[in-house]
């Protein structure tokens, strides 16, 4: 039940209103979220709160998060969208 409530709240967050993030965040929720160690379950709820702006530049290869927890996650997204 707790993790049905948590998926569904992870779900909303992933909504971002940008179809560009949106087709990205919202299946990774869907589709990979309950596969990941709690460490990339931790990095992703880190993902989701930041800017939107700053998410968008970072999944179009414009630029780098600082971070290296959220590069890992951004580069983990990526991956699963992008052909080999």
């Amino acid at each position: 039940m707790a993790d049905d409530i948590e998926l569904n709240r992870l779900y909303w967050h992933s909504r971002r209103g940008m179809l560009e993030l949106d087709v990205l965040l919202v299946p990774f929720v869907r589709e990979a979220y309950s596969a990941l160690d709690a460490e990339d379950q931790a990095r992703f709820r880190k993902l989701l709160t930041c800017e939107d702006q700053d998410m968008f530049g970072w999944f179009m290869r414009r630029e780098e998060p600082g971070d290296p927890d959220l590069r890992r996650m951004v580069n983990m997204i990526l991956d699963r969208v992008q052909p080999k």
